[in-house]
C-alpha cells in the first residue's frame, strides 16, 4: 500500500509539473494577432465534460458514504436536551445538503453548458441589482434564523432553575486522564488551586475549606438518571475538551478558569445497551475483534476481549501524544443505585487522613 501511494504521488507530481509547463508556455506564446494563445474547442469540451462527470461523481460518493457508513452515526440522545441538539443539527444539515446539491449542480452544469466555443462571446453584465439583492438577502435570512434558533436552544440547555435541584460535579482534566469530584452532602464544591496539589491531593483541593470535607474524588463517573447535573470543569495543564457524545455535551476545559455545562441524563447505561442501534454496533465491533483475535492467536499473542457498550467521557482536543487514550467511563443508573454507589466512596477528608 505504501509503495502504491509513493508511485501515485510521483505520478501526480509529474502531472503537476507538465501542467505548470503548459501555463508558462501559454503566458509567453503570442498568436498572429498579438494576443495570448487560448484553449481550443477540444480543450474546452474536455474540461466541460470533466466538470459534468465530477459533479455526478461527488453525488455518487455522497450516496455511497451514507449507504456504507450511515450505521456509525450516534444513536438517539441519552440526555433531555440532546433531542433539541439533534433537531437543530438535522435542520442545519438538511439546509446545507439541499443548498449544496443545487449550487454544485448549477456550478458544474453551467461550466459544461457554456463552455468556450470558437466565435462565441460571453455576455457581460456590469451589475444586476436584483440578483445582488436576492443572493444577499436569502442567505442573511436563513443564517439569521439558524443563529437565533441555536441561541434559543443553547439558552434552554444552560438555563438552570432552583427547582431542578441540580447536582454539582467537577470534571478535572490533565495529561492524560480525567478525575471527577462530587460535591458531597452539601452539594457545594470546596475551593481548589493547582498550587495545592501534593501527594494524595491530586486535584489541589483546599482542605481548610469546610465545603471540601465531604467532596469525593473518583476515576469513574456515576450519574443518576433524571437529575440535572451541573459540571464545573478545570484543566491542570493544557486546553482539553470534555466531550460526552451520547449526551450531546461538550465544553472546553481551560487552564486557569472554570467552565460549565449542564444536562439531565435520560437513559441508563443498561437501557442504552438494549437500543437496537447499539446492539448492532456491538455485534459489528465484536465481529472485527474476533477476526483480529484469530490473527493475534496465530502469532501467539493475547486475544482481544469482547466489547461491551459504555458511555465515555473523551477529550476532544489534541492535547498531546497520549490524547487518544484520555477517557473515563460514565455509568448512568437509577437514583437508588447511584445513592448506594456514592455511599461506598471515601471523602477527601477520609482519604487524606489515612
Amino acid at each position: 500500500m505504501t509503495a502504491f501511494l509513493v508511485v501515485l504521488v510521483i505520478i501526480l507530481f509529474g502531472v503537476a509539473v507538465l501542467q505548470m509547463g503548459k501555463i508558462f508556455k501559454l503566458s509567453k506564446t503570442k498568436d498572429e494577432e498579438g494576443t495570448s494563445e487560448v484553449a481550443n474547442d477540444k480543450d474546452n469540451n474536455i474540461h466541460g465534460w470533466l466538470s459534468l462527470m465530477f459533479v455526478l461523481f461527488i453525488y455518487g460518493i455522497c450516496i455511497f458514504s451514507f449507504w456504507k457508513y450511515g450505521n456509525v452515526l450516534l444513536p438517539e440522545s441519552a440526555s433531555e436536551h440532546g433531542v433539541e441538539i439533534d433537531q437543530l443539527w438535522f435542520i442545519s444539515m438538511a439546509l446545507i445538503f439541499v443548498v449544496g446539491i443545487i449550487t454544485q449542480w448549477l456550478l458544474y452544469f453551467f461550466t459544461f453548458k457554456y463552455r468556450g466555443r470558437k466565435g462565441q462571446r460571453a455576455v457581460f453584465y456590469a451589475d444586476n441589482d436584483k440578483l445582488e439583492f436576492i443572493w444577499t438577502i436569502i442567505p442573511v435570512i436563513v443564517l439569521a434564523g439558524l443563529i437565533i434558533y441555536g441561541l434559543f436552544t443553547w439558552t434552554d440547555i444552560m438555563n438552570i432553575n432552583d427547582e431542578d435541584d441540580p447536582m454539582v460535579v467537577e470534571l478535572y482534566a490533565y495529561q492524560f486522564d480525567w478525575r471527577a469530584r462530587y460535591s458531597g452532602n452539601d452539594n457545594t464544591l470546596g475551593e481548589a488551586n493547582i498550587r495545592l496539589i501534593e501527594g494524595a491531593n491530586t486535584l489541589g483541593v483546599d482542605t481548610s475549606d469546610p465545603n471540601a470535607q465531604d467532596d469525593i474524588v473518583v476515576n469513574e463517573l456515576h450519574l443518576p438518571k433524571g437529575r440535572k447535573i451541573i459540571f464545573k470543569m478545570r484543566s491542570q495543564d493544557v486546553l482539553h475538551s470534555a466531550y460526552m457524545p451520547h449526551f450531546r455535551a461538550q465544553m472546553n476545559c481551560v487552564p486557569g478558569m472554570i467552565t460549565q455545562f449542564s444536562f439531565t441524563p435520560s437513559m441508563t447505561t443498561l437501557e442504552m445497551r438494549e437500543n437496537d442501534e447499539i446492539i448492532d454496533k456491538v455485534e459489528r465491533i465484536n465481529k472485527i475483534r474476533t477476526d483480529k483475535s484469530k490473527e493475534l492467536i496465530a502469532k501467539q499473542e493475547e486475544a482481544l476481549e469482547p466489547y461491551e457498550f459504555d458511555y465515555m467521557l473523551l477529550c476532544n482536543k489534541i492535547c498531546g501524544v497520549n490524547h487518544y487514550n484520555m477517557q473515563m467511563k460514565i455509568v448512568v443508573e437509577t437514583q437508588e443505585e447511584y445513592d448506594a454507589w456514592i455511599a461506598e466512596q471515601a471523602t477527601i477528608a477520609q482519604t487524606l487522613n489515612k
